[in-house]
């Protein structure tokens, strides 16, 4: 998900109790979404499975309350202190928006056909076609996801 749409979740968002965890990615009064089809639940697997678990105990209700309240989502804020944090660790010109572009490349790596990467990302897929119907299930993504997290295990 983009930063800014990470930054507005509210712990209510995260959900454990079924059997594929995911975040329900909606608009909130403080946090608009990019488009109307940024509305979508994410599966959670991995390394983001275990930290939406850590998230999910803030006693505030916001993920990420640091950057976020009732009023507002300062997503420019955690990106300057991501970016930051990151500066010494990642390649020249990388910056925490890089993490969504190798995802792609990461879902390309096991085959992940290219419409099931853009239903994962929310990227916008080629022909009328695509826009017709409800969209992939929640479970063949997280399939995807996991083959992601097997080949770099």
């Amino acid at each position: 998900m983009r930063l800014s749409e990470a930054c507005g979740l509210l712990t209510s968002n995260i959900h454990f109790d079924t059997a594929t965890p995911f975040v329900d990615l909606k608009e909130h009064p403080w946090r608009k979404l990019k488009t109307a089809s940024s509305q979508r639940q994410i599966p959670l697997i991995g390394f983001s499975l275990w930290a939406a678990k850590r998230i999910a105990s803030s006693p505030s209700g916001f993920a990420f309350s640091r950057y976020c309240n009732d009023q507002k989502c300062n997503s420019n804020t955690a990106s300057a202190a991501l970016n930051k944090w990151l500066k010494p660790r990642v390649p020249n010109g990388c910056a925490i928006h890089s993490f969504r572009h190798s995802l792609r490349d990461r879902l390309r790596e096991v085959e992940c056909p290219a419409d099931i990467i853009d239903a994962i990302g929310e990227w916008t897929t080629e022909g009328i076609g695509h826009k017709y119907g409800a969209g992939y299930d929640l479970r063949v993504k997280h399939r995807w996801m996991g083959r992601i997290c097997k080949k770099y295990d």
